[in-house]
């Protein structure tokens, strides 16, 4: 059913209030149960993943897009569209809608980590990582370049979080990933199954082409805070580093870089299959 919207006030509406401030959101999203996603790509990897829609916010000039991309849920199952005018749905959510259309989901539950690592593939970890940005990108970068699963610390940014979904093309959707209550210690149990390798620009680490001579099993790439890497902790239980080598006067890539690079490398040396790259764009 569509709906129309003419006040911010309206009750339907309510999980789209304020979609800028981080924090209001960061509460109410989880209390919820819900989260956003934003735009048609990423509207359309959610229903292709069989999640549950609450509800879909768009203009009236998108509205027949909405519907053909909800037709291929069931008709008992398809959510309610709530249709305003585009100075509306700025007052709403705090922003320009430019993507067109938004929508609130149920959030799915999360795997276990040993569910993660069971995916049999190379792992993305991430610690610390506060930007929600970044954390959509790494896990987009991951996703191209065939890595099975994310596990991520407790502190680590929100990969539901609407920037998160929005800059990992959806690939938070499809990537099966987990928040890791016993990190870092479980990466040592990690390394009885898979080679755990801590990413750093620290010049006595190997370079990571040498690492990967000798195509060990799945790997599990763990990459730290935008600022500092990796804690110590963490550094101290991973029995292996590596770096990226880089031309003299530049120590790092951002993550979303380094992700790739090191995904690259994983395919190349035959530790990730070497198959065609998914397009995510």
């Amino acid at each position: 059913m569509s709906f129309l919207i003419e006040s911010s006030s309206d009750p339907r509406i309510a999980d789209f209030i304020a979609l800028t401030d981080m924090d209001l959101r960061l509460r109410t999203e989880h209390a919820a149960g819900l989260f956003i996603a934003e735009g048609f790509l990423v509207l359309e990897r959610v229903i292709a993943a069989g999640l549950s829609i609450r509800v879909i916010l768009t203009d009236h000039k998108r509205v027949s897009r909405v519907e053909e991309s909800i037709s291929a849920i069931p008709p008992e199952n398809r959510p309610d569209i709530a249709i305003a005018a585009p100075d509306l749905l700025e007052h709403i959510t705090g922003f320009r809608v430019h993507r067109g259309v938004l929508a609130s989901v149920e959030r799915p539950l999360r795997p276990s980590v040993d569910q993660v690592i069971d995916t049999g593939g190379c792992l993305l970890a991430l610690e610390g990582l506060v930007d929600p940005t970044n954390v959509g990108l790494a896990f987009r970068s991951a996703a191209a370049m065939g890595f099975t699963g994310a596990i991520i610390s407790t502190d680590c940014a929100d990969p539901l979080y609407r920037r998160s979904v929005r800059t990992s093309m959806g690939a938070v959707i499809d990537l099966p990933w987990t928040r890791d209550a016993n990190w870092p210690d479980s990466l040592q149990a990690m390394a009885q199954s898979m080679t755990v390798i801590a990413l750093s620009p620290d010049p006595a680490c190997p370079d990571l082409d040498e690492v990967l001579k000798t195509r060990p099993r799945p790997v599990a790439a763990v990459f730290g805070t935008e600022g500092a890497g990796l804690r110590r902790p963490t550094r101290d239980i991973i029995a292996g580093c590596a770096r990226i080598p880089m031309a003299q006067g530049i120590d790092s890539l951002n993550i979303a870089a380094s992700v790739a690079v090191v995904g690259y490398a994983l395919r190349s040396a035959g530790v990730i299959d070497a198959g065609p790259v998914s397009r995510l764009d």
